[in-house]
This record gives C-alpha cells, sequence and structure tokens, in this order.
C-alpha cells in the first residue's frame, strides 16, 4: 500500500512537469503567430532577390556601370562645335585644312611636336579642346608626335579605316570630328602599349602655366563672321 501511493505521487510530479514545459493552449487560440498574407509558397521560393547594385530600367537606382560608360564616352550634343566646310576653311590654313578636315598627313620628321617635350597639354587645333598631356607623350621615332594615353576616353573617337589598302584606326576629335591621326598597338614600351600617332598641324600646345586659365571655343553651332546675322 505504501509503494502504491509513492507510485502515485511521482506520477502526478511528472505530469505537471510536462504541463509547465509545452505551450500553454486555450480553447480556439494558439501561441504560433498567425499567417501572414505573403505571396504564394511556390512564388515566394522563387521569387529572386533584387540586386540593388544592379537596378532594373525604370527604378530610381543609380544607373548601370553600362550606361555610366555610356554617358562618359559619348559627349553631349550641346558640347559639339559644328562648322560647315566652308567655314572651316576660312579659320583653318591650308595645312590645317588638309589635315584636320580632309584626312591628310603631314610630312614626318619636319613637323613641330615630333621632338618637342615641354610640360604643358595638346589640345584640337580646330576647337581647342584638350586632347593629350605632355606627361604621355614619348619618342617613338615615326617621325609625328606620339602619345601612348588621350586626356580622358570621351575625348577622342577611334574609327576603323581601311583606306589606302591598309588596315588602321583613325582618331578624331570628338568634340569637332576633325582628322588628328592614326593609333596602334605597337608601343611596348609604354604603360598601354599603344601609341597615337598625331599630325603636329593638328594638334596645338598649351603651356603647362597656361591651362589654368585656358579656354577652348565656345560649345555649340559656331559660325564665322562673315555668315553671323547683325
Amino acid at each position: 500500500m505504501k509503494y502504491a501511493l509513492t507510485l502515485t505521487i511521482l506520477l502526478a510530479g511528472l505530469v505537471a512537469c510536462n504541463d509547465t514545459t509545452a505551450p500553454t493552449q486555450t480553447s480556439g487560440t494558439s501561441t504560433a503567430p498567425p499567417p501572414t498574407a505573403s505571396a504564394a509558397p511556390d512564388e515566394a521560393a522563387t521569387k529572386p532577390v533584387a540586386d540593388v547594385s544592379d537596378p532594373t530600367p525604370g527604378t530610381s537606382q543609380k544607373p548601370t556601370a553600362t550606361e555610366t560608360t555610356t554617358a562618359s564616352e559619348k559627349p553631349a550634343m550641346s558640347d559639339k562645335v559644328v562648322r560647315t566646310e566652308e567655314e572651316w576653311q576660312k579659320v583653318l590654313t591650308p595645312e590645317q585644312y588638309h589635315v584636320l578636315r580632309e584626312k591628310g598627313t603631314e610630312r614626318p620628321f619636319t613637323n613641330k611636336y615630333d621632338e618637342y617635350f615641354e610640360p604643358g597639354a595638346y589640345a584640337c587645333a580646330a576647337c581647342g579642346q584638350i586632347l593629350f598631356m605632355s606627361k604621355t607623350k614619348f619618342n617613338s621615332g615615326c617621325g609625328w608626335p606620339a602619345f601612348y594615353a588621350a586626356a580622358a576616353g570621351d575625348r577622342v573617337v577611334l574609327t576603323p579605316d581601311n583606306s589606302y589598302g591598309m588596315r588602321r584606326t583613325e582618331v578624331t576629335c570628338a568634340r569637332c570630328g576633325s582628322h588628328l591621326g592614326h593609333i596602334f598597338d605597337d608601343a611596348p614600351q609604354t604603360p598601354t602599349g599603344q601609341r597615337y600617332c598625331i599630325n603636329s598641324v593638328s594638334i596645338k600646345f598649351i603651356p603647362e602655366s597656361e591651362l589654368k586659365d585656358y579656354k577652348p571655343l565656345p560649345a555649340g553651332t559656331v559660325k564665322s563672321d562673315a555668315e553671323k546675322k547683325p
């Protein structure tokens, strides 16, 4: 009888322990969180998480790398300098016009900047946009001024040139479309391995002391004095 009473007390204690560790429930209620009004299970499981570093078109996020590159490589039309060929002839010397507008080439080794290495910058002789810095100029021995990089990627335009039975890449000014020369991948001694072979007559030198106050030709369609209306 004594043992039966002891066993009954132990069983009652075990039942009490189980009741304290299990979540309490009342009729019609539960401690589990209520279901949320989310997407269907299949949709929620398969829908990718948005990447804010590469937003989709139409969002207010920053532009993608492709959009940023395109914007920097294509100067705005408002920055263009546009003249008719007749107007260019009036403001350029015959030699400048032949090279800049007719894609001619000056004689090697006898031009102004072939062996010129003063500190400063080189601007387009037609519109004045700065194209090359003197620190990227080197003596290539080709007979024309040589640079291993442009001042910025949006300053020049590179176009395939198959004229005269040769495969070359033409370099033109991005601001006014004038011919500057050609670019070649034959300079392994330079940081870029490239050689911008530029006609001296296509560029003009700006001394380093004058760069701070230097201003190129104003943007937009520029008329010659003879064509301007009063």
